[in-house]
């Protein structure tokens, strides 16, 4: 059990003096897995890694690039080409030292989900990534190993923050992506997940592009909502399994 060290202390004294300190040893002996580092992903790494989480498990196999400098918070010049693992990590390291941060560089399939989320350990996952594929064999792994896992649906193509709700999958609306896992989770007998969805109606793409559009704040908001959602449950003691 982690106690609060001295610098910790002064790292987190403004979170102790709103929580106290007996929810912050739970978050300091928390562990999370996040998979996706990209606009969602990325934010709840941020938020869990300076509100004291002990153990971050991260998951990625893409780099940065021009791109995601948008909505991507590791995106920067000066990270483009690199590794998005390596580049939070070093981030995350340099929030809070005293966080241990494992990170692999990996696509997720159904072939290979249930031994990355055994090397990541116990704990919390959050999935944050954009494949449905990657995201239904996250979570049939996190099913067959009693993990809670929670799930971000899709983001682009969104223009109001307002539309942003957290629920079972079951009650997602207007949202494809959560419409495409839900069905891949259904064939493998499951039909219960907590997740963040928009409701917002689709933001039609000038000239019919394919690649979803972004701006800045959806994305990163998203990060954040669920941030607040996996601090809520760790420093409540609610994390059970979702299955």
């Amino acid at each position: 059990m982690k106690a609060i060290t001295d610098s910790a202390r002064e790292f987190l004294a403004r979170e102790i003096s709103l929580l106290g300190e007996e929810k912050v040893i739970k978050l300091l002996n928390s562990s999370v897995t996040v998979a996706g580092l990209g606009g969602v992903g990325g934010y709840v790494c941020e938020m869990l890694a300076r509100a004291g989480v002990g153990r971050l498990a991260l998951i990625d196999f893409d780099i940065v690039s021009p791109s995601n400098r948008n909505r991507q918070i590791i995106a920067l010049s000066s990270t483009t080409g690199r590794k998005k693992t390596d580049v939070m990590l070093e981030r995350v390291s340099d929030i809070n030292p005293e966080c241990e941060v494992f990170a692999l560089d990996a696509f997720i399939t159904k072939e290979n989900a249930a031994e990355l989320l055994t090397r990541c350990g116990t704990g919390i996952v959050v999935d944050a990534i954009d494949n449905v594929s990657a995201k239904a064999a996250l979570v049939m792994a996190a099913r067959d190993q009693g993990k809670y896992i929670f799930s971000s649906m899709g983001t682009g193509n969104k223009l109001s923050t307002s539309g942003y709700k957290i629920t079972d999958i079951s009650q997602t609306r207007g949202c494809g992506l959560a419409r495409a896992v839900r069905r891949e989770l259904r064939k493998n007998g499951i039909d219960r997940l907590d997740v963040l969805f928009s409701e917002e109606t689709i933001t039609k793409q000038p000239g019919g592009e394919r690649v979803p559009s972004s701006i800045c704040y959806m994305p990163s908001t998203a990060g954040l909502l669920i941030s607040e959602y996996i601090i809520k449950k760790i420093i409540s003691d609610d994390v059970k399994g979702t299955f």
